[in-house]
């Protein structure tokens, strides 16, 4: 007996919905068998008792509610192709099974429309979401079909997040702990002069993502967001007031909005024939404020929630959204500290150079981005008119996949991002600055020098590790090779020790 699909897989066939992802497929087949493909989904067989008694959308929507990872972005898809009157009729058949007010409330949820009963749902009310298989937002009660819905969001923008292996492991991670683990090993100078040095280094690294080299005002001001972060209401960082200020405070001046784009904006590169490659396209302009409103109700919705994925639902939400022309990828990296800070993972003072790390790991930073965006490029279609005015020509097909993103790549990557950036970056910017102040003081009894320049040629040797170069000898021709060989020695022995 070959294996039959079902569920997700058979609505995906049946109905024509070739470029949705699926990340859980399910068959059925003579034996159990579970693996993955080669795309990262699970291919999962059942046995022949799993099977649906009969091949209708209704029966195939409930094994997908039952074995398959929710996309409400493809039920959607799903919906729009199901006949009401069957969908009435399946429902009917038990109005107060778990699976059957499931399919009601979403079905209503997702398409706006009321269906027309001649029954009442009844029964306990019961989650919409399994909570061991998806993270879950605060419960709101919906009466006609006794569902706690404990979504992440509302209809305007609600992302999902699985609780996939991995994202179990990190959740279970104590990131709060490692950074106190950290205050108790160094001084409170020590670590706050490191807090002041990362502000910088964290302003600084967020425009070389983006390939720009900001002017000192830009940097300065800059670093006073950061330094605001968590410390507003949320519903007003994240206003259209609000967000049009930060643009306009960190973006060149010929590039400053009024309000979010009534444009299609996309994002994308000329390669050397002049030709123009488009990498994601954003959600159409009129789709753009009742999803920022959405972003706001999901940080509403998910209070109290975990703030790792707190901050990557509003950081990658708004980046994905794309609000404005430029500077929507510092606001992003604005509002990973500004959600972490406001959790209480940073207190107030300190920040976690998330963007520092992430400049350092372009690669994964970039696989995180495309994750979301290649999947849209296979599906949505434009067209593309004289001085780069781009047209999506498909918006009824794509909506659905801006307003419901899967966000569990991307919350797992900042989750260890922020892990990395903890143990890593943070550690060794303390560690560091521990070592300096010794090794400042030591090569100083060695030769009486300027403070200025001391400085200088200790960046030089740790950026070497430990070995002057010997490019840069000429700036200190005053200093003898013996002097610079005892140097070494000198660092050699401090950043030796444990």
């Amino acid at each position: 007996m070959a294996n039959q699909p079902v569920g997700s897989l058979w609505l995906k066939q049946v109905l024509g919905l070739d470029h949705y992802r699926l990340t859980h497929r399910s068959f059925i087949g003579p034996r159990d068998r579970l693996e993955m493909a080669l795309d990262g989904g699970i291919e999962q067989v059942y046995g022949p008792k799993y099977a649906p008694a009969e091949n209708s959308i209704s029966e195939h929507i409930e094994f997908l509610l039952k074995y398959d990872d929710l996309s409400l972005d493809f039920l959607q898809a799903v919906f729009g192709q199901t006949n009401e009157a069957e969908l009435i009729a399946f429902l009917a058949k038990s109005p107060s099974g778990r699976y059957a007010r499931k399919i009601g409330f979403l079905y209503e949820w997702l398409t706006g429309r009321t269906l027309d009963l001649d029954f009442k749902p009844g029964g306990n009310y019961i989650d919409l979401l399994d909570d061991d298989k998806y993270v879950t937002g605060n419960t709101v009660r919906n009466s006609r079909w006794r569902i706690n819905d404990n979504l992440l969001g509302v209809r305007e923008f609600c992302p999902m997040v699985r609780r996939t292996q991995a994202m179990s492991e990190m959740l279970a991670i104590d990131l709060k702990g490692q950074i106190e683990e950290l205050k108790e090993e160094y001084s409170p100078e020590i670590f706050n002069r490191a807090t002041q040095y990362l502000y910088r280094k964290e302003t600084k690294s967020s425009y070389e993502i983006e390939s720009e080299k900001p002017s000192p005002d830009r940097m300065n001001r800059f670093i006073a967001i950061l330094h605001q972060a968590g410390t507003q209401p949320a519903a007003d960082v994240l206003s259209e007031a609000n967000l049009t200020v930060l643009q306009n405070a960190i973006v060149d001046p010929r590039y400053t909005q009024p309000d979010y784009r009534d444009f299609q904006n996309y994002i994308g590169q000329t390669n050397y024939r002049m030709e123009e490659i488009y990498h994601y396209v954003c959600p159409p302009p009129d789709m753009v404020r009742t999803m920022m409103e959405g972003l706001v109700a999901v940080e509403q919705k998910t209070m109290g929630g975990p703030a790792v994925i707190r901050a990557a639902m509003i950081a990658f939400g708004f980046v994905f959204i794309h609000p404005f022309l430029d500077g929507n990828g510092r606001i992003h990296r604005f509002l990973i500290h500004d959600m972490l800070t406001r959790d209480g993972l940073a207190e107030k003072g300190l920040i976690i150079p998330v963007s520092a790390h992430m400049l350092n790991n372009m690669k994964d930073y970039d696989a995180a981005l495309e994750d979301f965006s290649k999947p849209l490029m296979q599906r949505i279609t434009f067209t593309a008119g004289a001085g780069g005015q781009v047209t999506v020509t498909n918006p009824d097909d794509v909506a659905g996949y801006f307003r419901y993103p899967d966000l569990t790549m991307q919350s797992t990557y900042l989750a260890q991002t922020i892990q990395s950036t903890i143990r890593h970056d943070l550690s060794e910017e303390l560690f560091f600055l521990e070592r300096y102040d010794e090794l400042k003081g030591e090569l100083q009894n060695l030769i009486d020098m300027p403070d200025r320049k001391l400085n200088e040629l200790i960046v030089f040797l740790h950026q070497n590790k430990g070995i002057f170069p010997n490019r840069r000898k000429n700036n200190f021709a005053e200093i003898t090779e013996d002097e610079f060989a005892a140097m070494q020695r000198i660092y050699a022995e401090i950043f030796a020790r444990d």
